[in-house]
């Protein structure tokens, strides 16, 4: 794993109008890890990946993600990340194959080698038997399985998940997850959203965000401890109390 942070933050603030909603963030994921984001909704977690992305300019402090400014360099950013949310963006009429080759085409996976390419790739995510499926024909979980692969076809060095298996019956999430330590035993990093505690528990570490500030980071054994809870699930439980009749994006 290379010394070198995938993501790092300083200061990285958004505002909308008087509405706060990231409050200088200071925070380092590292290369490889599977990093967890939590907080209840309106806590900033969006905004902070909407921002990391290169999607969002901040209004203050900086970050850089794979090596580069998400001010300056949004575009080489976007070249080398994946994203995926809950919504998946396929395209039904198209098959499972017909989508993997759309999306690895906008990418730039292009040329002789892309078919070799997208076999390879959808073997390792188990795809290849539903090849020429029409993807509006999937399940919710074979869905979200190649929703997966589209966000990855062009190999990226991380890889944001929104809300990834909100709506997924658990078989299909521990499917997911399965999926997920693979490609980061591989080197990927991957920071993901989540309201489900059992996969937050999945994670090596985790950031705590409640109305907009960044308010734990550590191992879910860390993050319990400084809260003095016995678990994620009562920690989430104990910020959202905090967090009623608040508004953040």
């Amino acid at each position: 794993m290379s010394e070198a942070p995938a993501v790092v933050t300083r200061g990285l603030a958004k505002h909308f109008g008087a509405l706060v909603a990231v409050a200088g963030l200071d925070l380092e994921i590292r290369r490889g890890e599977v990093f967890g984001m939590l907080g209840p909704n309106g806590s900033g977690k969006t905004t902070t990946i909407r921002m990391l992305c290169g999607l969002v300019a901040p209004t203050a402090g900086t970050a850089t993600v794979v090596g580069f400014d998400v001010v300056r360099d949004a575009e080489a950013i976007r070249a080398r990340i994946g994203y995926m949310s809950q919504r998946y963006g396929l395209y039904d009429d198209l098959t499972v194959y017909e989508n993997l080759r759309f999306y690895a085409s906008i990418y730039g996976v292009v040329g002789s080698t892309r078919r070799e390419r997208l076999d390879a790739h959808m073997a390792q995510l188990g795809l290849t038997a539903r090849r020429d499926q029409l993807a509006g024909t999937l399940s919710g979980g074979w869905k979200q399985r190649l929703g997966l692969a589209c966000a990855t076809a062009h190999h990226p060095s991380l890889i944001f998940l929104d809300e990834p298996t909100a709506g997924v019956d658990p078989a299909a999430r521990r499917t997911f997850w399965e999926t997920i330590y693979a490609l980061a035993r591989d080197g990927t990093t991957i920071v993901v959203t989540t309201h489900y505690m059992d996969e937050a528990e999945r994670c090596e570490r985790l950031a705590f965000l409640s109305r907009g500030q960044l308010i734990a980071v550590g191992t879910p054994g860390d993050v319990t401890r400084q809260f003095n809870q016995p678990t994620i699930e009562e920690v989430f439980i104990a910020l959202q109390r905090q967090d009623e009749g608040g508004v953040r994006a």
